[in-house]
């Protein structure tokens, strides 16, 4: 039996949960490295200021704007964003791995030829707006689906004048956002969350570096 090609597998990839016509999902992209309460934060914000069906969390592989070093193994940043997450409604997968793709913009256009019924939003915060020009087909990506963006402490105004919204504007927040025909990238404010994988990888190092040091 001739053997299937990388490229074409996306179409066996399992439903990572409940999928049926019109769905509406929040996709939140990252390595999680680790995942934290801010990551929920933005998921439960979305799930209700959108209206949002289910929040998928892609835990990538290898986030290619960030350094191997430092990078947990996959199976266990999947295992602890799930142990965070606590939602029936969110779900946590490593479907880049099983699609073979390392930017999000291939893992976007997999997700929507392999689940054509479904509404997808792309989730993200405030703050990963202001290098969202970094990303790999920044441009073609935000024509592709509507953008949701939840404030981060510290970086609102930032977003508001990041490349993007100079770009493709702003569109309003509402739960119709879904629907939009991209691109659409819209701001939600309320309350914030000031966690981040980055202060916390940085506490988990002082601490470290604290062992030994420290009279007992």
């Amino acid at each position: 039996m001739k053997a299937v090609p990388h490229r074409q597998r996306a179409n066996w990839v399992k439903p990572p949960g409940p999928v049926a016509p019109g769905l509406r999902i929040g996709l939140l992209g990252g390595s999680f490295n680790p995942a934290h309460e801010g990551h929920r934060h933005v998921s439960e914000v979305a799930l209700k200021r959108l209206g949002l069906d289910y929040v998928w969390w892609l835990v990538t592989p290898q986030n290619p704007l960030k350094p191997v070093a430092g990078m947990a193994p996959l199976h266990d940043r999947v295992r602890d964003a799930e142990l965070v997450a606590r939602h029936p409604r969110i779900i946590v997968m490593d479907i880049e791995h099983d699609f073979h793709t390392h930017y999000s913009f291939d893992t976007l256009k997999a997700l929507q030829k392999r689940f054509p019924q479904l509404k997808f939003i792309w989730l993200m915060g405030s703050d990963n707006l202001n290098i969202f020009r970094r990303w790999h087909r920044w441009a073609e990506f935000a024509q592709c689906v509507p953008i949701a963006v939840i404030q981060r402490p510290g970086t609102i105004l930032a977003a508001l004048h990041a490349k993007p919204v100079q770009r493709f504007g702003l569109a309003p927040t509402t739960a119709k956002l879904c629907a939009r025909r991209a691109p659409a990238i819209a701001i939600i404010g309320g309350k914030r969350n000031t966690q981040s994988s980055t202060a916390i990888r940085a506490s988990e190092r002082f601490a470290e570096g604290l062992v030994g040091v420290i009279p007992s």
